[in-house]
């Protein structure tokens, strides 16, 4: 693996000129060139993943949150905008949608959607830009596969062609969509957490994302649209991520015309690599983005976060300022987002790639990070 120096980009980045302390009008965010635009401030961005915040049932404590994210200075938060169930759960339990038969239906009720209207109006009041995606290729939360009874199919690659499948899936776009068609906290509406189709030929979730794609800027003309997937497919070593074993051809979905930028996540616990393997696969991605959101990334062994994730954001910054050709890495979200709930005096769940708020890995991936960024 080539080293990358960083003393161009220590340079560069001395050179940025100061940010202006008159704060930007709220505005819809968007691509603009190869790099985001969020309330008139066109530039690379921090963020981070928090799939739990929607399913907090206290008001204050997403409020709270939300501010630990303003002050820090993140500004783009992707969280999960589904959450299904077969059984419907204690009027305490928080759910989005449910299946029973051959039907589905949208919860709207204050252990609903209205979960997910409370942390619009927090993003808004704090400044933070929302990724919601729609639905999980895991079964975590329900998935795809709590769809398959109702649709009557049982493979994800059946649930990608089903017209019932994606009738009901476009039915909960809609619904969600609706509520928030406007708002300025709405950074991108995302198709899937993870797509997969294992063993398809590719065009199964190219046609999937074309027609998903086109549906939701049907009814939406304004806010980006995003896949949400890992970035499998560029081709480079031929290593497991770089191949089409998954489904995905990374660079045909970015091609798309209602794609308006490409994700790409890393975790090289889980795919069988070395943890300096990432530095690659940024800059393969960074090659072809349009622009491009590093969406995910994590390494299990917590005395790793900080030296091995801090080095991977060094690199999609190097391509940001010091590349002689300009390239599209546009903004990062470490996962995932750690806090202490007030009302309970809980941590949230450590899945081994928490960072919490005020801890020593958040100094060195949050705060060192976005002092980089400028």
């Amino acid at each position: 693996m080539k080293v990358i120096t960083l003393f161009p980009f220590i340079a560069a980045v001395a050179a940025l000129p100061a940010t202006s302390n008159i704060a930007p009008r709220a505005s819809i965010a968007k691509a603009d060139g190869l790099k985001f635009n969020i309330d008139g401030v066109t530039k690379y961005y921090a963020g981070t993943n928090s799939y739990w915040i929607p399913f907090l049932t206290n008001d204050n404590d997403v409020d709270f949150i939300m501010n630990h994210l303003q002050t820090a200075g993140h500004k783009i938060l992707r969280i999960w905008g589904f959450n299904d169930v077969k059984t419907i759960p204690g009027s305490e339990t928080v759910y989005f949608q449910s299946f029973s038969g051959s039907s589905a239906t949208v919860n709207t009720r204050p252990n609903g959607l209205q979960r997910l209207d409370a942390v619009v109006k927090a993003a808004d009041k704090h400044g933070v830009k929302l990724i919601i995606n729609f639905v999980n290729n895991w079964n975590d939360y329900g998935g795809m596969a709590a769809y398959f009874s109702a649709c009557e199919v049982s493979t994800q690659e059946q649930w990608y062609k089903s017209t019932n499948c994606q009738a009901m899936y476009q039915n909960y776009i809609k619904a969600a969509i609706s509520r928030h068609r406007s708002s300025t906290a709405v950074f991108a509406w995302e198709l899937a957490n993870e797509p997969r189709c294992k063993g398809c030929p590719t065009a199964v979730l190219t046609d999937w994302i074309r027609k998903t794609s086109d549906y939701i800027r049907s009814l939406d003309s304004d806010h980006m649209i995003t896949l949400g997937d890992e970035g499998f497919g560029p081709a480079d070593d031929g290593s497991y991520p770089y191949q089409f074993g998954e489904g995905l051809d990374w660079a045909a979905n970015l091609a798309l015309p209602n794609i308006s930028f490409g994700t790409f996540h890393l975790y090289p616990d889980a795919w069988g690599v070395s943890n300096s393997f990432g530095n690659g696969w940024v800059t393969a991605h960074a090659k072809i983005c349009k622009p491009c959101l590093f969406e995910e990334y994590g390494v299990t062994n917590a005395a790793q976060h900080c030296p091995v994730e801090s080095e991977w954001q060094k690199t999609s910054l190097v391509w940001v300022i010091c590349s002689v050709s300009p390239t599209g890495m546009a903004a990062d979200l470490f996962w995932q987002l750690g806090d202490t709930v007030p009302s309970t005096n809980a941590k949230t769940h450590d899945d081994g790639h928490i960072i919490y708020y005020g801890s020593s890995d958040w100094k060195c991936l949050v705060d060192d990070h976005i002092k980089r960024i400028g």
